[in-house]
């Protein structure tokens, strides 16, 4: 008779509440972490690491950078994956914290070009690449966390909290940018320096807070209920995927490529574009950044609650059509030039990305076997991240460099075009039992014991 976690001397018990607070604590920090950075390839990277090639080239140089994280997504994904799926939720959960935290702090400790010339770059990428493994190993584990423990009827609302940490990430990385803007100064070599730096390295505080909240979350109870046999099958977790559920992978992935565009264009891009092009100051950015995440958030929670009424497929459906009129009017609104409209435009981006990305932490998930649920999950995230968020903010660069911005619009509008169609082939999610035998009361507050 084959072992089964079933006879696990002590079940998972823990509250959901904790279990919300931890899966939102983590992704938070790691996103705050991917966001600082872009912020300053934004601000002031074309500066410090590529000052030879002058403003233009220096961006799209400094976005590129940003792009190699998004490469690396899927190895992360299939790496932390295999070993989220064998080993266990919470162990790899911890890996990716850490991971992200080293490469984040020493990226502000990093020396610039004119110190260290070419060597400075080479660098900051391998220190990206880096960042790109361990959040494509963190989303799809958090959000694991969260509907593997959470009640059937309530997956949609507890899936949210792991969705919030992009969202309070970018208030914190534009809070936090905008109280060093404040005090080193606007036009400031300090700033350029040694003032972007600041964020990156405090950084280590969020992390140690993450460590303590994770290290206090047991094990999901489906992965604990488990079999050995699963756990240890000779076929490994992302081969799994590729062949048994390769039309799923390859549907969410074009599904939610459009919601990477938006989100990546928003506060990346459009963070450069304010300061450089509207000629709005950057505090005033920062500032209007921090607002629009307000926008941000509201859209995640109110998009994830009505997934648990009215399905995942719809919501993700209304979000990219509404990306496909979003990318035409997103930079005529801006481009008149005021901070309202700058405002508007960063807040419609985010939104139509938070429509989609509220119920995503429940339908990715649903998706996918127990077996294979850690490596599916990020595969379909991180090859949405490649298509959409790595691409995009690079691509808005060059083509505001070789046309007008109209142009940047026009290609969201195409993210949204082709999302829209992987969206209405994609199956409905919300009624699916994560396991053959799903614990019950769909209601509970706590995770109820197996049964023997």
């Amino acid at each position: 008779m084959s072992e089964s976690v079933d006879s696990a001397p002590r079940p998972p018990t823990t509250s959901m509440r904790r279990v919300a607070f931890a899966s939102c604590t983590g992704t938070t920090i790691e996103f705050y972490d991917f966001f600082v950075y872009g912020t300053a390839a934004a601000l002031v990277f074309p500066q410090v690491f590529f000052p030879a090639l002058g403003s233009a080239a220096g961006t799209v140089a400094s976005f590129a950078t940003f792009a190699v994280a998004f490469i690396a997504r899927p190895l992360g994904a299939a790496l932390f994956g295999h070993f989220g799926d064998r080993i266990g939720r919470k162990k790899t959960l911890i890996s990716t914290l850490l991971l992200m935290g080293v490469a984040t702090v020493l990226i502000g400790c990093l020396p610039s070009a004119d110190t260290i010339g070419i060597a400075a770059p080479l660098v900051l990428i391998a220190l990206r690449i880096a960042q790109g493994l361990a959040v494509g190993g963190e989303w799809a584990g958090a959000t694991l966390l969260a509907t593997e423990y959470a009640p059937k009827a309530k997956r949609g609302l507890y899936a949210v909290f792991p969705q919030l940490g992009p969202a309070i990430a970018f208030a914190l990385s534009s809070a936090t940018f905008l109280l060093v803007n404040m005090f080193i100064g606007e036009e400031s070599e300090a700033f350029i320096n040694y003032g972007w730096r600041i964020p990156f390295i405090a950084s280590a505080l969020l992390v140690l807070i993450g460590l303590y909240v994770r290290l206090n979350v047991e094990e999901t109870p489906v992965f604990a209920r488990q079999s050995l046999a699963a756990r240890t099958s000779s076929v490994g977790p992302l081969v799994g995927v590729f062949k048994n559920q390769p039309r799923e992978l390859l549907l969410a992935s074009g599904a939610l490529a459009m919601m990477f565009a938006f989100f990546y264009v928003g506060t990346a891009y459009l963070t450069n574009y304010g300061t450089a092009t509207l000629g709005l100051s950057r505090g005033t950015v920062l500032s209007l950044g921090f607002v629009a995440a307000l926008a941000f958030c509201a859209s995640i929670v109110f998009s994830a609650m009505f997934s648990d009424r009215i399905g995942r497929r719809t919501m993700v459906i209304a979000s990219c059509a509404l990306a496909i009129p979003g990318g035409l009017i997103l930079f005529p609104l801006l481009n008149t030039g005021s901070p309202a409209a700058f405002l508007a435009g960063l807040s419609l981006a985010l939104v139509i990305m938070g429509i989609s990305y509220g119920p995503a932490g429940a339908l990715l998930p649903e998706m996918f076997r127990t077996e294979y649920r850690y490596t599916g999950a990020g595969m379909a995230y991180a090859i949405a991240g490649v298509l959409g968020g790595g691409t995009a903010p690079m691509l808005a660069a060059e083509l505001m460099a070789r046309f007008d911005s109209n142009s940047v619009g026009w290609m969201l509008t195409g993210f949204g075009i082709v999302s829209l169609a992987c969206a209405f082939a994609l199956p409905e999610t919300q009624n699916r039992a994560l396991e053959s035998a799903e614990p019950q009361p769909a209601d509970q507050d706590t995770v109820p014991e197996p049964t023997a």
